[in-house]
């Protein structure tokens, strides 16, 4: 199993935004001193506490701090944006990193960006579709490219001057195109199958109970087995919210605590969830009423905390529970302590994963 990070951090909104940008760089530093394998970052243009606006500008920043690690948009909200700026922006990003980005996609989820750019009425996951389409389609294509959808039209058919280079929009270094992964974030998912049968993989959210992140694998397997491709559980990413101490009274606390940045970060979601309609994600039966779904209940299954024995047990009990899968992200969270913050990382890469990786205490 490998190590990676995702952060779609969750911020005090009295927070100094300066400062909260420079623990999110920071962590993603750390990551890659510490061999984690690949990290990525969420964007949202709406919200004052998931305040990273642009996961395309925030990799930018720290690509040439970088060494090793593979950098990933965890994700581009497609409806928001034009697919020729995803295509030229993220062409340019992956020659900045040589190579080292994952290209994370989705239609996005925060309503408030949705009312934002006008599509909240819309059909955003037609507009996902269509926008990744054409992104694809200019990367494997010439100018003018005059490509024609529902919701965008892209040519540069009047103003090209192919002899100076003007009317050509920029292809990544990895051909045809960076990897491409999806973040699934429902139970039985079917856009985990539509994914993998395009050649794409899924990340599981670190929001879900574990039932539905098990529920992720067969659709896998469905969509590969589709189109003949092969079944590999290395493909597979989950997300989980873990901290690791050195002791068991620092652990319990930094995570459970009310004022615990772990606490906040559900509390956000879990507000979020709830006033959309969307409790269901917490629930751990699809039956389950929803006064049964509380933020203690959610905090209780989906945060793991304790001493690295401790945490190493959890894990391989949540391999065990869900399957096997390729790489655990380690799910980024406010440093309202930055030595706790960054101690909880050191430990799980140093002490934690050789641990999981050999199955044992």
């Amino acid at each position: 199993m490998n190590l990676g990070f995702f952060t779609m951090p969750i911020h005090p909104l009295a927070k100094d935004w300066r400062q909260s940008l420079q623990e999110d760089r920071e962590a993603f530093l750390l990551a890659d001193e510490l061999g984690f394998s690949e990290a990525y970052v969420g964007e949202h243009v709406t919200d004052r506490a998931e305040n990273i606006t642009s996961c395309i500008a925030f990799l930018a920043w720290i690509a040439a701090a970088t060494k090793r690690i593979k950098l990933g948009t965890g994700t581009v909200n497609m409806p928001n944006v034009h697919p020729a700026t995803v295509a030229s922006t993220i062409a340019m990003l992956d020659h900045m990193l040589d190579g080292r980005l994952i290209f994370g996609i989705s239609p996005g989820g925060l309503l408030s960006d949705a009312e934002l750019f006008g599509t909240l009425e819309r059909d955003r996951n037609a507009m996902f579709l269509e926008a990744i389409n054409q992104v694809l389609q200019i990367w494997d294509s010439e100018p003018p490219y005059n490509i024609e959808g529902k919701f965008w039209k892209i040519t540069t058919q009047k103003t090209l001057m192919a002899d100076i280079g003007q009317g050509f929009i920029a292809r990544p270094l990895q051909r045809p195109h960076p990897p491409i992964v999806v973040t699934a974030v429902a139970p039985f998912s079917k856009g985990v199958t539509e994914a993998a049968a395009r050649g794409w993989d899924p990340i599981s959210a670190n929001f879900l109970m574990p039932t539905w992140v098990k529920s992720h694998w067969p659709k896998y397997v469905e969509g590969c087995e589709r189109v003949g491709r092969t079944v590999d559980s290395a493909n597979w990413r989950v997300a989980k919210s873990v901290f690791v101490a050195k002791d068991m009274a620092t652990a319990k606390a930094y995570a459970t605590d009310p004022d615990s940045p772990y606490v906040y970060y559900y509390r956000s979601l879990f507000t979020k969830l709830k006033r959309n309609g969307r409790i269901e994600l917490f629930k751990t039966r699809r039956d389950q009423p929803d006064d049964e779904v509380t933020l203690d209940s959610v905090c209780e299954k989906l945060i793991i905390y304790g001493t690295p024995d401790s945490v190493t047990d959890q894990i391989l009990a949540f391999q065990e529970q869900v399957g096997a899968f390729g790489t655990l992200l380690y799910a980024g969270k406010d440093w309202k302590d930055r030595e706790l913050g960054r101690r909880s990382m050191i430990l799980m890469a140093e002490q934690v994963m050789p641990r999981v990786t050999a199955g044992k205490r």
